[in-house]
């Protein structure tokens, strides 16, 4: 028996000692990987980002994430939010969740166009926008009763549309997407931001210049500045400004900053004052955010929302340029369902006919008058 407790002495000793070299060991490469590290990184990572198999649980993460897109659809131009739709739908892996805005009169139509064609399996969402939402913050002449679009103001309300989101992307309806939109929805804001927008001042925007529109780039063309409430603000007129029609939301900074409310408070003072530039492009969404989010918003990048592709018929941008931009913007009056607008046959693509056949007459009958 003490031969065998010897033994085990002995056995104890030897695991005791061949853990210390482990140990010793195990030190010396864990130094050895810190030194490699901060040799090779300035940011000293440690080793447990070398953790095979993290990448592929990283992609997968990525890949079952909701990437929130908001787009407003009026019945007259369906067809435009049907077309940009199909369009990130196909550049796309991610779990995109489309959150359509329209008005009741819209819904069944709508509802026909998605579920008969190619867009039958997009994750959507239909969103009833009420326009009383905005009485006493328009003012409405009732000569242009019928040019009003209550639609475009969807996009001061996003957490009350999409309550659940930390993060949403918001485009317009004369948009193409030509890359993954999950790049956009990425865009990195800085804290306090609750947007991240386009800048006007942006190379790809300088090279156009918008005629008889006043100066579109900057805060300028958009506010009247002869008004004491807007030169109260101490905003500088040649500040750059930004197009709203595409944008990066941070919800949470958008409610902790309570954005609708401060957006409400500039139109319905806007209906007692007549704050807004005489000389705008018919743009009365812009100035609000303009005031709201004057330095205080982070910027996408320029190739996200190439611009002005609707301004006028003519080509301002080379095929090169057209081909490597991410997203198109048809903003101005040529719409490119209309065909007249530059690159028309780029949109064309994603276009999905109506089967109910009404937008495929309103296209015929807004060429007849782009026509004339």
């Amino acid at each position: 028996s003490s031969k065998f407790s010897v033994n085990i002495s002995i056995l104890i000793v030897a695991v005791v000692i061949f853990l210390l070299v482990l140990h010793h060991n195990f030190l010396s490469l864990s130094d050895f990987l810190k030194r490699e590290l901060s040799d090779s990184s300035p940011l000293g990572l440690q080793p447990i980002d070398f953790i095979p198999g993290a990448p592929q649980r990283l992609t997968d993460e990525r890949n079952d994430k909701e990437v929130s897109v908001v787009i407003a659809a009026s019945d007259e131009r369906l067809g435009g939010a049907i077309a940009a739709m199909n369009s990130i739908y196909h550049h796309t892996r991610s779990n995109v969740v489309f959150h359509i805005v329209t008005l009741n009169d819209t819904v069944d139509h709508l509802r026909l166009w998605l579920s008969g064609t190619a867009l039958k399996n997009v994750r959507y969402r239909i969103l009833d926008f009420d326009p009383r939402v905005l009485e006493g913050k328009v003012q409405v002449d009732p000569q242009k009763a019928d040019t009003f679009k209550p639609l475009t103001f969807a996009r001061f309300y996003l957490p009350n549309l999409v309550p659940h989101a930390e993060k949403v992307i918001y485009v317009d309806d004369d948009v193409i997407v030509q890359d993954d939109i999950l790049e956009l929805y990425n865009t990195p804001l800085k804290p306090g931001h609750a947007a991240a927008f386009s800048e006007d001042c942006d190379s790809t925007t300088n090279k156009v210049a918008v005629r008889g529109a006043g100066n579109q780039y900057n805060y300028i063309g958009f506010l009247d500045y002869k008004k004491e409430t807007i030169r109260k603000l101490a905003m500088k007129a040649n500040t750059c400004s930004f197009n709203p029609g595409v944008f990066v939301a941070n919800l949470t900074e958008w409610k902790l900053q309570n954005i609708t409310k401060q957006l409400e408070k500039w139109m319905a003072l806007n209906v007692v004052e007549e704050l807004y530039s005489k000389t705008l492009a018919g743009s009365i969404t812009t100035p609000p955010l303009l005031i709201v989010f004057y330095k205080q918003h982070s910027s996408i990048d320029p190739m996200w929302n190439v611009r002005h592709l609707g301004s006028s018929a003519g080509k301002r941008y080379s095929p090169q340029f057209v081909k490597a931009a991410k997203l198109l913007h048809w903003n101005g009056h040529f719409k490119p369902w209309g065909r007249t607008a530059s690159y028309a046959e780029v949109w064309e693509k994603w276009y999905i006919p109506d089967p109910t056949g009404k937008f495929n007459l309103i296209r015929r009958h807004s060429e007849a008058y782009e026509a004339k």
